[in-house]
């Protein structure tokens, strides 16, 4: 049985409006409205405008983090949201960037983070025993 200690989705968005992602000034609002939609606690964050036009930032949450980066030219934004605790705070922020972000394509992974801890404890058991 799986048991983790959160959920990390990468993803990538594609046919994203070029303008839409093209500078942190209008990533910020998405962004943030991610992590408030999501109920993530926000600890910090940072953005970065690159030029002529591209943005990457990082917010750090109690839970982990959400980070970004946008290609304009290619209409592409990578995430990358890592939860700690409920996993619906991961799914609901990656939602309200959909919704918000409008990708006509979107290629996603979704990983379990420390999936083996139940394992390793079931195996320390089991080694204690035998001592």
């Amino acid at each position: 049985m799986e048991v983790g200690v959160g959920i990390h989705i990468i993803a990538d968005f594609y046919g994203v409006d070029s303008e839409l992602i093209a500078t942190t000034e209008r990533m910020y609002p998405i962004i943030e409205g991610a992590v408030e939609y999501g109920r993530l606690t926000k600890i910090s964050s940072d953005y970065y405008q690159f030029r002529p036009k591209g943005a990457s930032g990082i917010v750090l949450l109690a839970e982990s983090h959400l980070s970004f980066h946008t290609w304009p030219e290619y209409g592409l934004v990578t995430l990358d949201i890592y939860t700690c605790g409920d996993p619906k705070t991961a799914d609901d922020a990656f939602a309200y960037l959909v919704d918000k972000l409008r990708p006509t394509s979107i290629s996603t992974r979704k990983i379990v983070r420390g999936d083996m801890i139940e394992e390793a404890g079931e195996n320390q058991i089991e080694e204690a025993a035998l001592h």
